[in-house]
């Protein structure tokens, strides 16, 4: 997700996380994410519909710029959590266009 987050034109807040070796050690807490501040927030869970007033509700999380200006968005997980090249494609597409509308908004 890292590289597609950069290669759409965003800056991954969490690149480090990404370079771990096992998903536990990708984990973030609120606070961390309370410090990073994004300008955008992109949920997409296996299974789950992406529920951005349940991301908005969380504690503290009404200060993040993206909960402020509403940049909270889903990229379904058929699309960009799926094994091959839909993923570079249709989920860097769908990226690109969520990136390029904070960009503009």
């Amino acid at each position: 997700m890292s590289e597609l987050i950069e290669l759409a034109g965003g800056e991954d807040v969490f690149a480090a996380r990404a370079r771990q070796g096992n998903a536990s050690a990708r984990v973030v807490s609120h606070d961390e994410i309370i410090e990073a501040s994004p300008d955008i927030i992109i949920g997409s869970w296996c299974g789950k519909k992406f529920r951005p007033e349940r991301v908005a509700a969380r504690i503290g999380f009404v200060q993040l710029p993206a909960i402020r200006a509403g940049q909270l968005h889903e990229i379904k997980s058929a699309i960009i959590l799926q094994p091959g090249p839909g993923a570079l494609t249709l989920g860097l597409e769908a990226m690109e266009k969520i990136i390029k509308g904070w960009r503009t908004g």
